[in-house]
């Protein structure tokens, strides 16, 4: 569609990087308001509230990408997450790699985006590390352990989503969005945050689209994308220290628009803070938390935004079951931390939640 606009001296995926610059402005606002994260919606003290606000945004995520595909916008037969070959060990372990580095890391990456555009420098050291290893899984020094954990596959054959199974794509979305939507309507969320957490959702499917049907150039094509942060992140930092070899995409303009999107938004809300670590034990928790993600949120083929908020709406098994193993690499690993404090010295209480987390 984007060769009938007639630009001459623009490429799709130029305006790419526009258009994930805004997408990513509006998210990094309206999850900085609502304080999107799936590491509170399992194992945060506001997990009720929290999950609700993440039901929502996926309930909207999953119905507006399944209308897309019904009206022939898009289509993912040819997506990586609809794989015939299921690379289940790889998505199994690096889910719950992915899960239990968030709990060390005390967010997702794409909550400590947000943050660090809030001022935390923790997040911001998260990041960057998460990065390094991120890149060095898909390109690096350990990109042949994750191809050896890739190659053992469970064929799926035609059943590579919930839309070959009896009752069809739209029956099986408007399950998975009505029992998310009930859930959000008890969680105890205002109608004003439930409402920015279904603008949230809504950008899903607007990236779907954006990609894959408006800015589609048969004669330079560029991928179709949505939100997501593991692939993105190693292309923003190489971005970074190499622009003039390296052109930007449209992952790169994601990262840039949360980072501005929520410095905006915590400066005009007074919520900006400067933050930074405690103690060197609290920096090793948090870097170790960093090398899981980025080694489990690249087997596992995207973290809680890639696979989870943006997979999920596919219909993928492939992104149901990373999200799956993500949440139970999370509960397993909180409790393991918990049984940890339970055990430590009787004079030694459990740490506070760190501010703004």
């Amino acid at each position: 569609m984007f060769e009938t606009f007639g630009f001459e001296d623009t490429t799709a995926r130029e305006v790419s990087v526009l258009f994930a610059l805004a997408l990513g402005g509006l998210f990094g606002i309206l999850a900085e308001r609502t304080k999107f994260c799936f590491r509170r919606a399992l194992v945060g003290d506001d997990r009720r509230a929290a999950a609700g606000v993440w039901l929502t945004a996926l309930a909207v995520a999953v119905l507006g990408t399944q209308a897309a595909v019904a009206a022939g916008w898009i289509e993912f037969d040819a997506h990586r997450f609809m794989a015939a070959d299921l690379p289940v060990l790889a998505i199994a372990l690096g889910g719950l790699m992915f899960g239990a580095g968030m709990v060390l890391t005390r967010g997702c990456v794409s909550r400590l985006t947000v943050l660090g555009g809030s001022g935390n420098l923790r997040a911001l050291l998260v990041l960057l590390v998460f990065a390094v290893v991120a890149h060095a899984t898909l390109k690096g020094v350990l990109a042949p352990a994750r191809v050896a954990l890739g190659s053992v596959t469970v064929p799926l054959g035609d059943t590579v989503s919930l839309s070959a199974l009896p009752g069809g794509a739209l029956v099986w979305a408007g399950l998975i969005a009505v029992a998310a939507l009930i859930y959000a309507a008890r969680s105890g969320n205002g109608a004003a945050t439930l409402l920015m957490a279904a603008l949230l959702g809504l950008l899903v499917p607007v990236a779907w689209v954006g990609t894959g049907y408006v800015l589609l150039d048969e004669f330079d094509p560029i991928a179709m994308e949505s939100l997501s942060f593991t692939s993105p992140s190693a292309e923003t930092l190489f971005f970074g220290i190499a622009a003039s070899s390296i052109p930007a995409g449209f992952g790169t303009g994601l990262v840039g628009g949360v980072l501005a999107g929520a410095l905006i938004s915590s400066l005009l809300s007074g919520s900006f803070q400067w933050q930074s670590f405690d103690s060197p034990r609290q920096t090793g928790r948090y870097m170790a938390g960093a090398v899981l993600m980025g080694v489990g949120g690249v087997l596992a083929g995207g973290c809680t935004v890639g696979a989870g908020l943006s997979g999920v709406p596919t219909l993928s098994l492939a992104a149901i079951l990373a999200i799956v193993a993500i949440a139970a690499g999370g509960i397993a690993a909180q409790a393991a931390l918990n049984r940890s404090f339970a055990g430590s010295a009787g004079s030694q209480t459990r740490p506070g939640l760190q501010p703004a987390e």
